[in-house]
């Protein structure tokens, strides 16, 4: 017998620990539980970094878990939560440690994927499963919670909030300059292979600074390798032509630095669906990770896709045959995007932007 699903959840409990994307790509079902159930309360178990991205979002409460506190913080966050109790509990990440984390908390009903999307038996740890879903997009499959719940109105909203301080904090790294962002570096996991050239980064530099006159804003995180990579692209960038933001910026700050970009382009990583958040033109890398699955949802026809490519060359299987989400780990990957292909996807995101500020009305009007 299946677990009855609330008509009406007084209290929704959310459990998504990471990544910055991920994230990012689930706040549009936070905002249709928020339209179905405006009374509801919703509570979001979240990562430390994801929450200081998220920090202030309307309507959320957050209880924050630090990965690198292992059980005891598990066991402190099951003591802050012993006495509230779910009348459902979306359990939205497949990782054993989330799964473990569960077990201490309290819910009517516990909501999980379907066994074809289920990773480290998580459906072991819920009553109720998804629909099947098959060759879902990320953003797609949070949606499906919602859907199950039977939320009726799953149009897109995000809201992310960004404070005057991150704003300040973005404006004394640009200053009055427009400017095109790029954050040329994924998370520096073992066997990621996530991250294009340095040359084809600087290319595209010199593209938006000799035809737009827009300089290149470098952002990412203050690791030895994205500083390099930084340092690489402003030694084949003209002068002037490169601000080197490279682990000068908090995730609020990242933010509003998106916000007030005219495009960002970027590897699969984080940034590029905090543009899509934010409905900044954005141009996605993508080689070692499929974009029907991973891409900046609203901006999927300006992705650059090397993947069927890389799955050729480097796996010698048909894209189509592989399970949904399997990457090309392959150090060469990325060498597939070609410049031109980024500059004319740039092109055509810019235009974009362009149109809808010319469609868009002044605020003097």
């Amino acid at each position: 017998m299946k677990h009855p699903l609330p008509a009406s959840p007084a209290h929704i409990g959310v459990l998504r620990l990471s990544a910055l994307g991920d994230v990012c790509n689930l706040v549009p079902t936070i905002r249709a539980l928020q339209r179905q159930w405006p009374d509801a309360r919703i509570t979001w178990i979240i990562g430390k970094g994801e929450h200081s991205l998220l920090a202030g979002m309307s309507g959320v409460e957050f209880v924050v878990y630090d990965k690198a506190t292992g059980l005891a913080g598990m066991r402190e966050l099951w003591r802050q939560l012993a006495d509230t109790r779910f009348d459902v509990l979306l359990h939205m990440q497949q990782a054993l440690r989330a799964s473990v984390l569960s077990l201490g908390l309290k819910a009517d009903l516990r909501v999980g994927y379907d066994k074809a999307r289920a990773k480290d038996a998580q459906h072991w740890f819920t009553h109720r499963q998804l629909a099947p879903h098959p060759r879902a997009h990320v953003l797609e499959s949070f949606l499906d919670f919602a859907r199950l719940l039977g939320v009726e109105d799953l149009s897109l909203a995000w809201d992310m909030p960004i404070p005057d301080a991150a704003r300040d904090e973005a404006a004394t790294l640009t200053g009055d300059a427009p400017y095109l962002l790029m954050s040329p570096c994924a998370n520096p996991r073992l066997r990621n292979f996530r991250n294009w050239s340095a040359e084809g980064y600087a290319s595209v530099v010199e593209h938006a600074w000799v035809q737009h006159g827009l300089k290149t804003v470098l952002t990412g995180g203050g690791s030895t390798q994205e500083r390099e990579m930084g340092s690489r692209i402003q030694a084949l960038s003209q002068p002037g032509a490169v601000i080197d933001a490279i682990g000068g910026s908090s995730l609020k700050g990242l933010l509003a630095l998106i916000d007030g970009a005219r495009a960002v382009v970027a590897p699969d990583s984080g940034p590029v669906h905090m543009a899509n958040a934010l409905n900044t033109p954005v141009v996605g890398l993508f080689a070692t990770t499929n974009p029907d699955r991973a891409a900046p949802y609203c901006w999927r026809e300006h992705v650059v896709n090397r993947y069927p490519d890389a799955v050729r060359q480097f796996l010698h299987k048909d894209p189509e045959t592989l399970p949904w989400g399997q990457r090309v780990r392959h150090p060469d990957a990325m060498s597939l995007i070609q410049a031109d292909d980024v500059i004319r996807h740039l092109e055509a995101v810019l235009d974009t932007a362009a149109s809808r500020q010319e469609r868009e009305p002044s605020d003097e009007a």
